[in-house]
């Protein structure tokens, strides 16, 4: 429930506290005073949309801040951590939450929750979750056959809000698959084209069959039989120089067989020439290794180097047809093979895959069916004991010949909520027609509906805080004073605030608050003040009489006031 509100630089009202709490709570004024903008403070501490037009002339921002106590293990608690913000302890299972919105002149919006700032849309999730706002507007909504809908699934209960969200989670399954399946088919020409392109590159491809790293050796074996000669002339000249094979001239092994000897000679002398002619002995015993190597590559170097380079050159240009088409480069070309066996493998997937989704689109829609089939039951069943508990409660709201007629009726067409058509009806006496609430009530009956609507729906779908803005509208005398009564009866198992301007609703509430306003010629500041005893019998006087000060007025006044506390069992 809501503790307190704070308002600053809000229409006319320059600084209000609202203290609130438990029961009913009664919000009354005179006309001007700026009553609504409690509604309209309450809406943007909820999300509602921020309009730079209500903040008070002359100011720079206005801004508005709430005090909640809430369950300290919750839904609300775990959005509100979860947005980074914070509850403070209060009590053994209950917190204290902390709301905030101010607006610029500019237009800007900023809110805070739980002391630290996140988006407006997170108000707006946990106004769903604490209050219910009721206004002029919302009479018009009741006038919708959604609202009305959404209105008898609150008072079902527990068996339709399983079945529906049983109902919501298969349909939404059974969407997706009809969506992915018609997709299928509708793209089956184009994806069996694509396929078969596919194959034709793939088959390509393969024909030439490229080796991974086959472009770089191929590349290599070119420029070595391209150069054949060169390198067979290289390679006999250093083996002759080596060691000669078919000339009588010195070569170098000799050569150092020569010094070796020389050295060995004298190596008995000095013991650093016998290690230089180990080291030449070395050298010679390399180099003839060397000039072994240098033979065996010249026998290895082909005979017909011509004929296989045309082979090499061959293969390159088939690799060279496939880059040029599927590359830039070899790499690319591999790539195209092994995508494009995955692609064909999921393209020849398709019929498999539409053949699955028949059969479980086929499956789904039974289930579909049946469970839409279960919410019409429920919901037929709850429409009877709906228009039953409201029809007792229009009688006591002054409209003892009223009936309330709910019809659920169901069509083909199948929707997020199933396939049925909600509508309430008004029969204003016995033996007349109901008509729909949209055709056959006046403001102030809607008023009425829509009150006891809440009153019934409260047993079965409890709802922290109901806000009612001027749901009196249209109504006066006895009527009045049932609406008060059950206002007051909401409160026993809600927090309910009703901004009204009728004695006989605000008799009925254990707090009640008046937006005040002073002038000074140019500019009226409205707050809000608490009343009690004397204070609070005048401003009943006033909204009886216009007079605060009326002897009459007073009189009616304390009158009223002792039938609500007679009749009523107040929440402290």
């Amino acid at each position: 429930m809501i503790e307190e509100i704070g308002i600053r630089d809000l229409g006319v009202i320059a600084e209000a506290s609202l203290p609130l709490g438990r029961g009913f709570t009664a919000i009354t004024g005179e006309t001007g005073a700026g009553k609504t903008m409690v509604v309209t403070a309450l809406g943007l501490l909820l999300g509602g949309r921020a309009d730079s037009g209500v903040i008070r002339q002359g100011s720079g921002q206005a801004s508005v801040d709430g005090r909640w106590v809430i369950p300290a293990d919750g839904a609300v608690a775990d959005r509100v951590v979860e947005a980074g913000g914070g509850v403070d302890p209060f009590g053994e299972s209950q917190a204290e939450l902390t709301l905030g919105r101010s607006i610029s002149a500019e237009g800007r919006s900023r809110a805070q929750v739980g002391g630290r700032s996140a988006p407006v849309g997170v108000l707006a999730e946990l106004g769903e979750q604490l209050v219910v706002v009721h206004g002029q507007s919302d009479q018009v909504r009741l006038r919708s056959q959604s609202a009305q809908r959404d209105a008898l699934d609150r008072f079902a209960g527990a068996e339709l809000t399983t079945t529906l969200n049983d109902y919501r989670t298969v349909y939404s399954r059974y969407l997706e698959n009809v969506t992915e399946r018609d997709r299928l088919v509708r793209e089956r020409d184009a994806r069996s084209a694509e396929a078969a392109e596919l194959r034709e590159i793939i088959a390509e491809i393969e024909a030439v069959a490229p080796q991974p790293g086959e472009d770089e050796e191929l590349a290599v074996r070119a420029e070595k039989l391209t150069n054949l000669e060169d390198l067979r002339i290289a390679a006999a000249s250093a083996r002759e120089a080596i060691s000669a094979e078919e000339s009588d001239g010195p070569d170098v092994v000799v050569l150092l067989d020569s010094a070796r000897r020389q050295l060995e000679r004298v190596a008995s002398y000095d013991a650093e020439l016998g290690t230089l002619s180990e080291q030449v002995a070395n050298a010679s015993y390399l180099l003839s290794e060397i000039a072994l190597e240098l033979s065996s590559y010249l026998a290895g170097l082909d005979a017909d180097g011509a004929r296989e380079l045309e082979i090499v050159q061959d293969r390159r240009n088939e690799l060279s047809i496939l880059m040029r088409k599927y590359g830039p480069g070899f790499d690319d070309v591999l790539a195209v093979l092994e995508n494009g066996n995955a692609r064909l493998l999921e393209l020849d997937s398709d019929t498999d895959r539409i053949e699955e989704l028949d059969a479980v689109v086929e499956a789904d829609a039974a289930l579909v069916d049946t469970l839409a089939t279960r919410l019409s039951e429920v919901r037929r069943d709850a429409a009877e004991r709906l228009a039953s508990a409201v029809s007792d409660e229009l009688s006591a709201l002054a409209m003892p010949d009223a009936t309330l007629v709910i019809e659920v009726s169901t069509n083909d067409e199948l929707t997020f909520s199933g396939r049925d058509n909600v509508q309430f009806l008004l029969r204003p006496h016995a033996g007349a027609e109901p008509r729909a609430l949209a055709k056959g009530a006046s403001g102030g009956e809607l008023s009425r509906v829509m009150l006891a609507i809440e009153v019934v729906i409260a047993g079965t779908d409890p709802v922290p805080t109901f806000v009612f803005d001027e749901v009196d509208a249209g109504v006066g005398g006895a009527a009045a004073i049932e609406i008060g009564r059950r206002l007051a009866r909401l409160a026993e198992t809600a927090q309910v605030i009703a901004v009204t301007h009728l004695a006989q609703v605000a008799a009925f509430a254990n707090n009640h608050l008046a937006v005040v306003k002073d002038s000074d010629g140019t500019v009226t500041a409205s707050s809000v003040r608490q009343l009690t005893g004397d204070e609070r019998t005048a401003e009943m006087a006033r909204l009886l009489s216009g007079l605060a000060d009326s002897e009459f007025g007073l009189a009616h006044a304390e009158e009223l006031l002792t039938l609500a506390r007679s009749a009523t069992h107040m929440v402290g």
